[in-house]
């Protein structure tokens, strides 16, 4: 029976990878990789020599297809993306629905939990995590003011990723419908060299994006309307540093 690893990789610093990661991209026959020369870095720094293919949200029927075909053929196969868990806000849970489909029983589907980087960023955020609303990616246009008003009526913690050239306009946008009160805590970088983590209320938090160096990637948690009492703790603190560097 053929496997399939869905292997987490680090979301930056190349230390952040399990031992039985590394062990699984050295033994598989192949490795589907979001882009292929991103992940050549992590490769070669483990002196991991496996055959890789590329894989992503581009790739057309024909490259599934041949996936396919590789794991009926009782090849065993990892999946990586550029940095942190596949499948998550990412096209590899595409293909691991149609192998699902179209090769199940024959082919074992197995986690290689490690990196993520929405569960970095709650981890760290002092916000409610019990439960949480998971939205990825904001959209550009369709359905962005629909999307910010559900979040404004979210009961729990709320949690997306944004971009380096939208994050100040999605702030600026979310700062005419969140409540003053609600808390806000934003991760840029996280792992590498310029981690940076910001908080505080939506309009003091966009105030101090503003003046820093917009670059990198975001990830940005807002408490829920149940986290009264935690607002409150937070605006008593008065002498709290708001960024951490």
């Amino acid at each position: 029976m053929s496997k399939l690893y869905i292997v987490a990789t680090p979301i930056g610093n190349l230390s952040d990878i399990t031992i039985r990661a590394i062990e699984i991209l050295k033994q598989v026959d192949l490795i589907l990789c979001e882009d292929t020369r991103v992940s050549k870095k992590l490769l070669d720094h483990y002196e991991i020599d496996t055959k890789t293919i590329s894989y992503h949200q581009h790739s057309e029927t024909s490259k599934i297809n041949l996936v396919l075909e590789k794991i009926k053929s009782g090849l065993d196969l990892a999946l990586i993306t550029d940095a942190g868990t596949p499948g998550i806000s990412d096209p590899g849970n595409k293909l691991i629905a149609e192998i699902v489909k179209n090769c199940s029983p024959g082919c074992d589907i197995i986690p290689i939990p490690g990196p993520s980087a929405v569960i970095s960023a709650l981890s760290v955020s002092g916000l409610s995590t019990d439960k949480f609303l998971f939205l990825g990616f904001i959209p550009h246009k369709k359905g962005r003011e629909t999307l910010f008003q559900r979040i404004e009526n979210s009961l729990e913690t709320v949690v997306f990723y944004e971009s380096t050239h939208r994050i100040i306009k999605t702030l600026d946008s979310l700062s005419r419908v969140l409540d003053r009160n609600r808390q806000i805590v934003i991760c840029r970088e996280l792992t590498k060299k310029f981690e940076t983590i910001y908080r505080g209320n939506i309009l003091e938090v966009l105030d101090i994006v503003k003046k820093d160096i917009i670059k990198g990637e975001f990830v940005v948690i807002i408490s829920g309307q149940n986290s009264k009492k935690l607002q409150g703790e937070w605006r008593s603190q008065r002498g709290w540093p708001g960024l951490k560097k």
